[in-house]
């Protein structure tokens, strides 16, 4: 069973990765989009067979990846001895969000796209 996550890790600490192959510095959460833009068009329609996909894609651009969705992801820069550090998104696949945390992380409520809701409400007061 992943371990359950309720917290964020904070700003600026340094995390080793989990396989200890290198070292990261935490630069801040963040979520982990899909591009529908970069779907492949559909080039003959005997290899699609069933659902071909649409020349005009309805809805929004950007979408949660569902394989990270539940799992914590951050912007962070990897710490790799004798290279220039790297920025990259780092998704930590062995743990899970706890409900509460992943409310925040991957609302679909109107009231999350609010600019100030850069951080999770206090996560004791939520919980039962």
């Amino acid at each position: 069973m992943p371990a359950l996550v309720d917290t964020l890790m904070e700003p600026g600490s340094e995390h080793c990765s989990p396989g200890g192959q290198y070292s990261f510095r935490v630069l801040g959460p963040c979520c982990r989009l899909f591009d529908r833009d970069e779907l492949p068009w559909p080039c003959c329609r005997l290899a699609w067979r069933s659902k071909e996909p649409s020349w005009r894609r309805i809805g929004r651009r950007f979408v949660a990846d569902l394989a990270s969705r539940r799992c914590p992801s951050y912007a962070v820069e990897l710490l790799q001895p004798g290279a220039r550090p790297t920025c990259t998104v780092l998704t930590l696949f062995p743990q899970r969000l706890s409900p509460a945390l992943q409310e925040w992380w991957y609302s679909k409520q109107p009231g999350s796209m609010d600019a100030a809701n850069v951080s999770p409400p206090d996560l004791a007061q939520v919980a039962p």
